[in-house]
């Protein structure tokens, strides 16, 4: 590709974004030697399913966490070093097979600079971030790719608190790297060392003592947090519930801010209680302002490890099943998991968590998860990764005219990230389907590859990110980048999401190839005809046509005309010229022209 200029310092409100295409995925780390092991959990067995003439022995709940989940305590020696041997391995291993969660007890932890690498989590084991003090610092940088922090995927930090070294915390992430239950005793830097490229991020949860410096980033969104102050911003920062938020400007500087965030309800999480590890399932909010954790112990229920089937990798969909089955909720514990099967969610209140960037593979072509049209299920912390054989979906969320009130208990999708190519060829008609109705979407990164291994027009097809046909549906933090057709397709009514990130797909190779009928390409985000009632605030979708810049692309966003469907402080951004956006929503926004990388705006649709 032909370089682009390089980035704004700080005091610019303007900044190129590209990601520069890896050569060959990384290779899978190997695994890490003569660490310790989460220690056991007492198990118990649950009660059996009904009977049956050739019922299966009834799966244990409960155990060890395995191999790759590193549990320290302040007495652990050398934490240090088994923390530099997990970056080592992962620091640069974008589509390799490592996977680790990082585990800290309540305690208080001194000189300690945790460096996140791909695929690694860190997290307290405190109902509270402040049961877990770290007196240094959670990093995550840029120097493997050369100070670019637009590739600093699939990492995350959590339930930890943090008194950073010299005053602030540098986490400089792009896309699928959450900054969840944190508190941060100080300031925080979201770019790299350098200023360079960067394109993240997500806040909830969090308190930020201190000011947050955005400097490079393009995009944010924070949910449900504290903050000391906001420093600047570049094209689209977008806050619901922020407590210290900075008013909405949009477009210039460019803030939406919401008082509040419509409801939420927080990502489940793992804690100790004494010695036993329990699954914290935090409660719903409704217009939620600020942190769960302010008074100490969040509000919510819990579950005893007892009541999860601790899953390990190599087990089959069919066992995963069988657990589910039984009553049990699923822990995945770090690794790839290959599925014949889908594996087949149909008791509310369910709870899937992964650990350490967990991944699902469809091989044969099948549907990676399935839900029921059922109350409650939480499904958070885990990859999807398409496999070679084309999926019609990779998860689906109710079945198809699923119509029950859910208001109540919605079902949630938190941290939850599917892929297609980049770490070998994947192929998948449409990622994520939401039929179920109150859904919540809570921070997605949905992401047809452009880079690493099994990258292609053809070679990694997948027309639709995410389709959503159920009503009252909410996404909070949505990320979807690069699909042959439509990113998003919204037909359910009463849709609301705050804040979207879209890049179009880089490798069109002509204009004929993306012609929608008599319009030039498809929208980024389209709501359907029939829609009456939808609501979006802080919407941007940016084209970088690499294979053929003469490319026009009609729009960013496409929605039926009609009062009912809103949209507030949309943008749409050409980098380096590479495609040109002809308006922002349908036929309204001025086009983009030129080389200039600056965004064209509308402030409110209609």
């Amino acid at each position: 590709m032909p370089p682009l200029p390089p980035p704004h310092p700080p005091a610019q409100t303007s900044a190129v974004r590209r990601r520069a295409v890896l050569g060959a995925a990384a290779a899978a780390a190997p695994v890490l030697a003569g660490l310790a092991t989460a220690a056991p959990a007492t198990a118990a067995e649950p009660t059996p399913r009904s009977a049956s003439r050739k019922r299966p022995r009834a799966l244990p709940g409960g155990g060890d966490l395995g191999p790759h989940v590193l549990v320290f305590d302040p007495s652990t020696p050398d934490i240090q070093a088994r923390l530099d041997e997990v970056f080592r391995q992962q620091e640069s291993a974008q589509f390799g097979t490592g996977r680790w969660a990082l585990l800290f007890k309540p305690g208080t932890y001194h000189g300690l600079n945790a460096q996140l690498g791909f695929y690694t989590s860190i997290a307290g084991l405190g109902l509270s971030p402040d049961d877990t003090t770290i007196n240094g610092d959670v990093t995550v940088d840029a120097g493997w790719f050369g100070g670019n922090a637009t590739q600093n995927f699939w990492r995350s930090a959590e339930n930890l608190a943090l008194v950073p070294v010299n005053g602030t915390n540098r986490w400089a992430v792009a896309q699928a790297a959450p900054f969840r239950r944190m508190h941060v005793r100080g300031d925080l830097n979201l770019a790299p060392d350098g200023y360079g490229w960067a394109s993240g991020g997500y806040i909830a949860d969090s308190r930020i003592d201190g000011q947050v410096g955005p400097y490079s980033q393009q995009q944010w969104y924070t949910r449900d947090s504290s903050v000391g102050g906001w420093i600047n911003a570049v094209w689209n920062m977008v806050f619901s519930g922020v407590e210290g938020a900075p008013a909405t400007s949009f477009p210039n500087p460019p803030y939406t801010t919401l008082d509040t965030t419509p409801v939420s309800r927080e990502k489940p999480f793992l804690y100790l209680s004494g010695n036993d590890y329990r699954v914290f399932l935090p409660e719903k909010r409704t217009n939620a302002r600020g942190v769960t954790w302010g008074n100490g112990t969040p509000r919510g229920t819990s579950l005893p490890l007892r009541r999860f089937y601790v899953a390990r990798p190599g087990v089959s969909a069919a066992t995963l099943n069988q657990a589910l089955d039984q009553g049990l909720h699923l822990l995945l514990t770090p690794g790839v998991y290959h599925l014949d099967q889908p594996v087949r969610v149909t008791r509310p209140n369910t709870v899937v968590l992964g650990l350490g960037y967990a991944t699902l593979v469809p091989d044969n072509g099948v549907t990676a998860l399935t839900v029921a049209d059922v109350d409650g299920v939480r499904l958070a912390g885990f990859l999807v990764d398409a496999g070679p054989v084309n999926s019609a979906t990779l998860v689906e969320v109710g079945p198809r005219g699923a119509k029950r009130d859910h208001s109540a208990n919605p079902t949630t999708i938190q941290d939850v990230f599917l892929r297609i190519g980049g770490a070998g060829p994947g192929k998948a008609t449409t990622s994520l389907v939401v039929n179920s109705r109150h859904t919540i979407i809570d921070h997605t990164w949905i992401w047809r590859a452009d880079h690493g291994d099994g990258v292609g027009w053809e070679t990694n097809r997948a027309d639709y990110g995410l389709v959503v046909n159920g009503d009252d549906v909410l996404a909070t933090g949505l990320f979807v980048e690069h699909f042959n057709k439509y990113d998003v397709q919204w037909f359910g009514q009463r849709g609301r999401t705050v804040f979207f990130q879209n890049e179009k797909a880089y490798d069109a190779p002509s204009q004929a190839a993306i012609q929608n009928g008599p319009l030039r390409g498809y929208a980024a985000y389209r709501v359907g005809d029939r829609v009456t009632t939808h609501e979006g605030w802080g919407l941007g979708s940016y084209c970088y046509y690499n294979v053929d810049p003469t490319i026009v692309q009609e729009h960013g966003f496409a929605a039926p005309v009609t009062p009912g469907v809103r949209f507030h402080d949309l943008l749409v951004v050409s980098l380096g010229g590479n495609g040109q956006y002809a308006h922002v929503i349908n036929g309204d926004g001025a086009p983009t022209a030129g080389t200039s990388t600056v965004p064209s705006t509308v402030v409110a649709y209609p």
